[in-house]
């Protein structure tokens, strides 16, 4: 036998190894999954996911998960940092199949979702940030990452979505989403799901923005009207 012929199975072996991680890499971006009037919308990174589920056409919220997750397997293992109806199902963490066809991500079993991976754009803003103050910044005390109270805010790919929560008690706030934009000091919100309000759907909000020391320094009117100030601060 020769030597090509003795390396044959490590070589499989190997293939077969390269493979799997190949299958169990999941590439961060958006991906939407509609089924009918329902629509399901992940948000990716390499460590950390938001499936949030609503209605279009008329508006109707859901639901929204989201947290921290490790793949094992052919398995998404999910440790929630929030869920809009724990309060009703108690769940705080979620194991997930799934797989990878072509650009799609396929997940659960009964029923099976299937995923399309929306088109990458790059905009600034793009990253999760955390609520930090009310500005002007004044050397104000800062609500950190450490701080069980927070408000996400989630900008990716064209699609934006905050969600208020607390990582303790497991208290939901609320939630909003929907497409943005973010250049030359002007970003524009477009609203596809509110939870405390399906009426404001459709809206669009204007706002000035500006980058300060890492921060985000956030002015304009709020959904009510109101002139608001916030900075945030980009998560780690």
């Amino acid at each position: 036998m020769n030597k090509l012929q003795c390396l044959r199975p490590f070589l499989f072996i190997i293939c077969l190894a390269i493979g799997s991680n190949i299958f169990a890499q999941i590439y961060s971006g958006i991906y939407i999954s509609d089924l009918e009037n329902v629509r399901h919308e992940l948000k990716m990174t390499d460590d950390y996911m938001i499936h949030t589920i609503y209605e279009k056409d008329p508006a109707r919220f859901i639901k929204t998960t989201g947290g921290f997750y490790t793949i094992n397997g052919s398995e998404l293992n999910v440790k929630l940092e929030f869920n809009s109806n724990h309060e009703a199902d108690g769940v705080t963490n979620l194991n997930i199949p799934f797989a990878i066809k072509d650009d799609q991500l396929v997940l659960g079993t009964n029923p099976k979702l299937t995923f399309n991976h929306v088109e990458s754009m790059e905009q600034d803003l793009d990253g999760q940030w955390l609520f930090a103050t009310r500005g002007p910044d004044t050397g104000q005390e800062r609500r950190g990452d450490e701080n069980p109270r927070k408000t996400l805010k989630y900008l990716q790919d064209n699609r934006f979505q905050w969600i208020a929560y607390n990582t303790e008690t497991f208290k939901f706030s609320g939630t909003g989403g929907g497409s943005f934009s973010s250049e030359d000091g002007k970003y524009v919100e477009k609203i596809d799901f509110f939870s405390r309000d399906d009426s404001r759907v459709g809206a669009e909000l204007n706002f000035d923005y500006e980058l300060k020391d890492g921060d985000w320094h956030h002015t304009g009117n709020n959904s009510k009207g109101e002139p608001m100030y916030e900075i945030w601060a980009k998560r780690k």
